[in-house]
Order: C-alpha cells, then structure tokens, then sequence
C-alpha cells in the first residue's frame, strides 16, 4: 500500500492511495497503522478497495507529510562516494568507515508535498538533497543486520534541505568545532525537511537498493542516480542506528544523497525556485520556494 496523511474537513486523516484516488482510512494516524501493520494490512486493503469506501481524486487531496510528527527524523551524512568526492572529501575503505547520523527536529523541518521551503533570513546558501526515507515499523534496539528489515515498514522521500554558510551574525573567535556545529545548525532551519508524498509499504519496495531517485530544480535535472551507490544499505544502517537510539514506530532516517547539490556549482535556492523530488515505486512531489516574510 501507499499510505499518505491529507487534510479534509478541517482535520489530518489516514488513507491509502487505490489508482487515480486517495481512499480514507479509518485510523488516527500513519503511525498507528505502521506500528500493527502486520495485523491491520489486510483489513486496510479490503477498506481501501471496497467501491463505497470514501474517496478522492488524488489531484485533489491536500497532502501532508506522510507522518507529519515523527518522534525522530534521522539523517546520514556522507552516504554516497561520489557526493563525498564533489564536495572535495575522499572515501576510505568501507571497513574503516561507520555511518554518520544526526537528526533534524521533527516539529518545525516537516513539511508536506507542495508546502513550500522558507529561506531564513541569516543563510544565502540554501542546498538540496534527494534521499530515500526508511520508515520504522517496530520498535528496534541493539538490532543485527540480519533482523533488520523486519523492523522497517516502508520507504519515503526526504529533501534535507541545507544551509552550506550560516552567517551567525556575531563576531566570534573560533573554536574548535565552529564549523561541524555550524554545518549541522545549518540543517535546522523551518521547513527543511519537505517529505512525501506517501509511505509505500515494504511490499511495495521488494529491493530498496536498485531504486532511481532524482531532483529537478526549475525544471532541469540536478541529482540522478540509483540507492544502489549507497555506501552503507538500509540493514546496516538501521542495524547501527539502533545501537545509538531506540528506534520507535514512525521514526524516519534518511539514507544520504547523491551527487548533484548546489554547493558544487555554486547554485543554491532563491524565491520562486520549484524543486521536484522523485525516488521509483514511491513516488514524486514539487516543492517551492519563498522568502521568509
């Protein structure tokens, strides 16, 4: 199934996308479905294609992120060579590397298909990133690579939106550690994280590593490439994740991304700038892009 939240009535609900259509689902949220899939799956999908079920044409349906209030929105950096490369780093042996993971507030970075990305008013370097979502179905701690999978419910998009040259506006005298931190408050700003348009459930996605993703930025094709050049795939990742946190029902990691980002040519987000996300068997949503008022 491709389960998406949309706003109807002046209230968040669950449904299932069935064809042309956005089929309402009788639950109280993506995560509370995720978190019984395996018992609620068949009763989800007999409602969903029941004709007398309520529907709408998914032209028409008000997205919102698929799980609008995740409980942790994990992200990887340094996940694909050739991005690391572009930037000017090099890739050690995968034996001698461990995934790189940090988080992005969920409750003010979330935002949904069409919803648009705020510059802020201290960044000017504003970055994309396409990234394949892995979306947690069951609880998951100290879990091994071999178990892995049965912790994950689906995929989703993410855009990590990135400020590349955060201006803090005070004259300060450097200190070990300025630029990480100033590199990852970069990544927090409202509305960095655009997400969607759908959780497509793992039977959706039988191989999460042999998926095209890609970015348009007004139109012209910036990132192109396949999860199957991810360094780190999505057992390890999960497997390792969890040995730093628990992993609950709903939580998000996003996998990294390709090459393609701005910062290479110096081409960065400026109002009016419509992005397009796309990653094969989930999905693709437009987002654009505004000054802050």
């Amino acid at each position: 199934m491709k389960l998406v939240t949309y706003r109807a009535e002046g209230r968040e609900k669950v449904g299932a996308c069935v064809g042309d259509h956005v089929v309402a689902l009788p639950y109280g949220s993506v995560t509370s479905l995720l978190a019984s899939l395996g018992t609620l799956r068949a009763a989800a999908e007999k409602i969903a294609q029941d004709p007398s079920t309520p529907r709408i044409p998914k032209a028409e349906a008000a997205l919102l992120a698929p799980i609008p209030r995740p409980n942790k929105l994990l992200c990887l950096a340094g996940n694909y060579s050739q991005h690391i490369r572009e930037g000017g780093g090099s890739v050690p042996g995968k034996e001698k590397m461990t995934p790189r993971v940090f988080m992005k507030p969920p409750s003010n970075t979330i935002i949904g298909p069409g919803q648009p990305v705020i510059l802020p008013r201290i960044g000017n370097k504003i970055d994309w990133e396409c990234e394949l979502g892995v979306v947690i179905g069951k609880t998951a701690r100290f879990v091994t690579e071999k178990t892995a999978m049965s912790h994950v419910a689906g995929y989703t998009i993410v855009n990590d939106i990135s400020e590349r040259d955060l201006q803090i506006g005070v004259h300060r005298e450097r200190r070990p550690g300025d630029e990480w931190f100033d590199w990852l408050n970069g990544k927090w700003f409202d509305t960095f994280a655009p997400m969607g348009p759908c959780v497509a459930t793992a039977d959706e996605v039988p191989d999460p590593h042999a998926l095209r993703l890609s970015l348009k930025l007004n139109g012209e094709v910036k990132q192109d490439a396949s999860t199957g050049q991810m360094i780190f795939r999505v057992p390890e990742i999960v497997a390792f994740v969890s040995t730093l946190v628990t992993l609950e029902p709903g939580d998000v990691i996003a996998t990294g991304t390709p090459a393609g980002v701005g910062s290479t040519t110096n081409t960065f987000l400026k109002p009016g700038d419509v992005m397009e996300v796309e990653i094969e068997k989930i999905g693709a949503f437009r987002t654009p892009v505004k000054a802050m008022a």
